[in-house]
């Protein structure tokens, strides 16, 4: 599965670089090409010359050869790789990852990296408990690092806890599910809305919500990744086009629910993660009102229901999934909402829990499905939660195909 593949394989110093043989060892067997970069400190637990010999290639340790002045080139080889693979990865290095330090080669080489970035954390169980190193991971993940969570097992200090690096083999199946995943959607049109609508009250004045457009930009991002052709609706939002998404800005509800039913008909599927408003005043004022001493009242009417008009008019191949912000009931109302608009799936969150909801980088989320399956997951970063949205979605998808 790996055939073919140019894999940077990364060691810090730790007492697990001693698994970096095998790793480097299993990855070559599996017919990737392995470099290996090794920090200073990791060449005090294994060596230079071992690695060597067991990926087939000069081992890079410094930025360049003091006695004839080659340099290591961090950019050519950030082209060159498919994967960047730190294992073990080290607290300092996590951190120094999370914060763009650059002070070695390694890291230098993964500021460079084009490709997919894993990282396979080992230090002992309070290091990995620690605030700063919890604070740096969800840096990391925000930043599209893949994080190998180590198991709990008897660590080198000789406490029983979590922090071993995950096993070789374990590993090597985590980069070769990468490549499977990479792909997964080619040929597939998936459409998605993200962030708020701005309803107007006047020139000057709306009504409007918190939603940042993360969670979508996130899906939308992870959609592309694995080769879908994305078109990303989007309210106002201060957030970039993600990488190869089409992005299509809109305003208010009005216009979200055209340029969805619009495109809806050549999509595969929709993702409906936009925090649409339900109401819109019914009158527009022409010019900015004014402050009076009289309260002043305005009249609302309901915006058009995107979600319910995607569920009558989807064809038997398409699929839909909504989002759920609720503040109490939530799975009750969750299931409803799913029921009603004929989706497929619908992802729940709620403003009782902390972290999820609007703003923030973290979400937690429970996906209810159309047979009635309910599966709950932990906080979690948005870049995380996408990808588990996405491979829901793939594989109910499949199941319609």
């Amino acid at each position: 599965m790996l055939k073919g593949k140019h894999i940077i394989a990364g060691i810090s110093g730790g007492i697990a670089a001693y698994k970096a043989a095998v790793l480097v060892r299993t990855l070559v067997k599996s017919g990737a090409e392995v470099r290996v970069i090794m920090t200073p400190m990791a060449k005090h637990f294994i060596t230079p010359l071992t690695m060597a010999t067991l990926s087939g290639h000069p081992v890079y340790t410094d930025f360049y050869n003091p006695e004839n002045g080659d340099w290591n080139n961090h950019v050519r080889l950030g082209l060159w790789a498919d994967a960047c693979l730190v294992a073990p990865a080290t607290a300092n290095t996590l951190a120094k990852m999370a914060h763009g330090i650059a002070d070695n080669l390694l890291l230098t080489t993964c500021l460079s990296m084009r490709c997919p970035v894993v990282a396979a954390p080992a230090m002992d169980m309070d290091m990995w408990a620690h605030p700063a190193t919890r604070s740096n991971l969800q840096t990391l993940q925000k930043h599209g690092v893949h994080i190998i969570e180590p198991p709990a097992g008897e660590l080198a200090s000789g406490l029983e806890g979590k922090g071993r690096m995950e096993e070789p083999e374990r590993i090597v199946a985590f980069v070769e599910q990468l490549f499977v995943k990479k792909k997964s959607l080619a040929g597939k049109t998936i459409l998605v809305t993200a962030g708020p609508t701005y309803e107007a009250i006047d020139p000057v004045r709306f009504i409007g919500n918190h939603s940042s457009g993360k969670m979508g930009y996130a899906l939308a991002e992870s959609l592309a990744n694995r080769g879908a052709q994305v078109l990303l609706v989007s309210g106002p939002v201060a957030l970039p086009a993600p990488h190869g998404v089409e992005l299509l800005r809109v305003t208010a509800a009005e216009e979200m629910y055209a340029a969805v039913i619009e495109h809806f008909a050549n999509a595969d599927a929709a993702i409906l993660c936009a925090a649409v408003a339900d109401y819109t005043p019914a009158q527009k004022s022409a010019h900015k009102i004014k402050r009076e001493k009289e309260p002043l009242s305005i009249t609302l009417k309901p915006t058009a229901d995107i979600a319910a008009a995607l569920g009558k008019q989807k064809k038997k191949n398409q699929l839909t999934a909504g989002f759920a912000l609720e503040t109490y009931n939530e799975l009750a109302h969750a299931q409803k909402k799913l029921q009603t608009k004929n989706l497929d799936m619908i992802v729940l969150n709620s403003l009782n829990d902390e972290g999820a909801g609007f703003g923030g980088d973290t979400n937690k989320i429970t996906i209810i499905k159309k047979n009635g399956t309910v599966t709950n997951y932990p906080v979690l970063p948005k870049q995380k939660v996408a990808e588990i949205i996405v491979d829901t979605v793939f594989n109910l998808h499949n199941e319609k195909d």
